[in-house]
């Protein structure tokens, strides 16, 4: 897919978008009826209290879950009709993911971390040495190529994750909680990594249980009950 230019319409479309979880004889409606449009370059929050779908939602849009109603487009394709293979595909290429417990492979180096998503896709190790050593400068890292995750700090450990997040240039990040392991002073170095990537053009959605991180982004909504209950406003552009 080719990255639309700001102004091009949304670059995330929801419509009547279902997820039901079923435990036992009971149904659980995780995403009840979402409907929400998101456009190139927004940098928005998912705020709301535990069991709110903040995350179902956040699988969803990143294709590690599917709803079992609804339209997703994603860049004006519908995302939700495409095989297993084609989403992986899609998801490889489009999407980064940032996760509170970093989702490091615990026997890689940081380097060898980074170019996990490159291997996937089949780009080729003279391709790929540059960019890893691009990314390890970029994110403070050159010293640490070799250590394995639990020789690194947990600033250090989500920052490789960020880095393998972006490596592959994605259009959207998504963050589930990005700060939740780290102490206030890395977590704070952890943001101005993000608001730089967004600052640089990347869509950023991130949910957090956090009210004064969740403020930080230009547009907030807020999830109950598996449903959007407020939402601050669609539009890229910066706050004064």
């Amino acid at each position: 897919m080719n990255e639309r230019p700001k102004g091009a319409g949304p670059q995330i479309e929801l419509a009547g978008i279902e997820r039901v979880f079923h435990l036992g004889d009971s149904a659980v409606h995780a995403l009840a009826g979402i409907d929400l449009a998101i456009d190139a370059g927004e940098y928005l929050s998912v705020m709301g209290p535990s069991g709110s779908g903040k995350s179902t939602l956040l699988n969803v849009l990143g294709l590690l879950d599917s709803p079992n109603g609804g339209t997703y487009l994603l860049e004006g394709r519908d995302v939700t009709t495409l095989s297993p293979a084609e989403q992986a595909r899609v998801r490889s290429r489009r999407i980064g993911f940032v996760f509170q417990s970093f989702h490091l492979v615990p026997r890689l180096t940081a380097a060898e971390n980074i170019a996990l998503p490159m291997m996937l896709a089949g780009i080729p190790a003279a391709e790929r040495a540059p960019r890893v050593e691009k990314a390890l400068a970029d994110f403070g890292l050159t010293d640490r190529a070799r250590h394995k995750p639990d020789e690194l700090s947990g600033g250090q450990r989500q920052r490789v994750a960020i880095a393998r997040a972006t490596v592959m240039q994605p259009a959207m990040l998504l963050a589930d909680e990005p700060t939740g392991n780290l102490d206030r002073a890395t977590g704070e170095e952890v943001m101005r990594l993000l608001e730089d990537l967004h600052e640089r053009g990347v869509t950023l959605i991130m949910v957090t249980h956090d009210q004064a991180l969740g403020d930080r982004a230009h547009r907030r909504i807020y999830m109950e009950d598996g449903a959007v209950r407020r939402d601050s406003g669609r539009g890229s552009g910066r706050e004064a």
